[in-house]
């Protein structure tokens, strides 16, 4: 196959195509306009690299060469006027081409029509509607990176990748490499693993780009956008809340986690009636490291919200099951609230305001950041906390933001449980005992969550060391044999010789602790 209308071209500056075309945009032209090749192309490239006049050139060639009589081809974009740039480099070429071109071709605002056939290719924004109706011939998404994170541009190129098939058309994807948490990096990955595409990246600014000018750009730009756009390399902005692979290293959970007997649970709620959901996330501490142990989202809507009579019967269960408290924003749940303390739950209110909405982002960025959270593979929550980005309110202060179209429910409920845990350090583990071989002047370990002067001098001076650690809660040494006094257990541990013990996972332990004893009475 050969290029001779493409190479034949002229450029602006008044060279032919044909003439500087590279060995990558030759390729790809002759991979697009093979009828035989894959269906589907994307084509990545940094700025620069001519992406949209060699669009042009290859849809005017499909429009001339291959596009049967009354076909319609399309050129979508971010907006109407960047899917009118092809258009446009489309009919400077007719132009600059003369009387041959300028007959067969008529050139409109947003539309390139061939006089012969009436084949046609047309500029359309990223939103327009009445795209499920195309019959398309041959389609360019032009920059699919930089299009909106609305639901409203998914459904168009779901719209108008689906309706290729119905065709047997030809499917263009160009641009720069974008923000992983852009739904076309998922687009992307397919097209990596799939047959029926075919991907065409390069890296690096063109041989022709002056490198001054790269340079001082890349010292004007923010890293991450000098990365994708120069480089053409998928990388997260600075106001993501995670990097992407930050949180694919957090994704460690297969599902929902069972309670453990001793650890200590928090339950985040977030609640929204009608646009938002309500979601509430159960979570505990171990070993200054948060894990998700399970999560419930209703959704509701205007006609019909959410009901909370559902939302409390759950949350009840989970408190009786991971026993715990619960922290919630008291917007729109004082009555869920209310009830839920009536029957025995402990609920405490998280009010918002711009310097408590800055702690709930600073925990949750931390512990993404180090890796220090347990994630299940779920792919709602993931999306989301992809797309959650952090913006400065004030000086100094963060809060947690969304794209146009998406939520942060999740995120929210999240960092309300993480910054509970985080914040007063409620670890179930570890519980650590010191019981004396003698007895002290008054009685050891009294039930107390300080330990007093008088034990730690007496225990330091017989070289037992500080008498526990005791910052765990008062029902906690209850739960506890041997705790808060000294039993018939310790000293008969004494006896035995043994004059320190701890229980770090309940029962557990504290049957190997039994075994160990029976070992040194024989």
């Amino acid at each position: 196959m050969t290029l001779r209308l493409l190479d034949a071209l002229r450029l602006e500056d008044g060279r032919r195509w044909g003439d500087v075309a590279t060995d990558v945009q030759r390729t790809d032209a002759l991979a697009v306009l093979d009828r035989d090749s894959t269906p589907y192309h994307w084509l990545g490239r940094a700025r620069g690299w001519s992406k949209t006049v060699d669009l042009a050139g290859i849809a005017l060639e499909v429009l001339l060469a291959q596009a049967p009589a009354g076909s319609r081809s399309y050129a979508f974009g971010a907006d109407r006027d960047q899917a009118a740039l092809l258009v446009d480099a489309l009919a400077g070429f007719v132009r600059r081409g003369g009387e041959p071109l300028g007959d067969l071709l008529e050139v409109q605002a947003w539309k390139i029509v061939v006089r012969k056939t009436g084949a046609s290719l047309e500029a359309m924004a990223a939103d327009e509607a009445g795209a499920w109706g195309l019959r398309p011939f041959f389609v360019v998404c032009d920059e699919l990176p930089m299009w909106p994170t609305s639901r409203g541009s998914k459904r168009l190129w779901e719209a108008v990748s689906s309706a290729v098939p119905k065709t047997g058309g030809r499917l263009v994807v160009a641009g720069t490499a974008g923000d992983p948490a852009h739904w076309s990096a998922k687009v992307r990955e397919h097209a990596l693993a799939d047959d029926l595409w075919r991907v065409s990246e390069t890296h690096g600014p063109p041989p022709w780009m002056d490198e001054q000018l790269v340079e001082e750009q890349r010292r004007r730009l923010p890293a991450s956008s000098f990365a994708r756009l120069f480089e053409n390399v998928w990388t997260s902005g600075e106001d993501r809340l995670v990097a992407a692979e930050d949180l694919a290293a957090c994704v460690v959970l297969d599902g929902p986690q069972e309670p453990i007997s001793g650890m200590r649970y928090v339950t985040g709620l977030d609640v929204g009636l009608r646009h938002d959901r309500t979601v509430a996330v159960v979570c505990h501490l171990e070993r200054g490291v948060v894990t998700l142990d399970r999560m419930a989202v209703w959704q509701g809507s205007r006609l019909r919200p959410v009901k909370l009579a559902e939302v409390e019967e759950w949350l009840f269960e989970v408190s009786r099951r991971y026993r715990g408290s619960i922290v919630a924003d008291p917007w729109q749940a004082v009555q869920l609230v209310q009830r839920l303390r009536s029957r025995g739950v402990s609920v405490s209110e998280f009010p918002f305001s711009a310097q408590s909405v800055g702690r709930l982002a600073s925990s949750l960025f931390l512990l993404l950041r180090d890796r220090m959270i347990r994630l299940p593979d779920d792919r709602d929550l993931l999306d989301e906390l992809a797309n959650v980005r952090l913006r400065e309110s004030s000086p100094g202060v963060l809060r947690m933001d969304h794209d146009s179209g998406a939520h942060d429910d999740r995120a929210i409920a999240l960092a309300l449980a993480c910054h509970r845990l985080v914040a007063r350090g409620e670890e179930g583990a570890p519980m650590r005992v010191v019981v004396s071989r003698r007895p002290l002047p008054e009685r050891p370990l009294s039930r107390r969550d300080e330990v007093p002067d008088y034990e730690r001098r007496e225990l330091a001076r017989r070289g037992l060391g500080q008498a526990g650690d005791t910052w765990f809660a008062r029902k906690r040494l209850r739960r506890v044999p041997g705790a808060g006094r000294a039993s018939a257990l310790d000293r008969r541990l004494s006896e035995l010789g043994i004059d320190r013990w701890s229980v770090e996972r309940g029962r557990a332990d504290l049957d190997a602790l039994m075994d160990r004893a029976a070992r040194s009475e024989r």
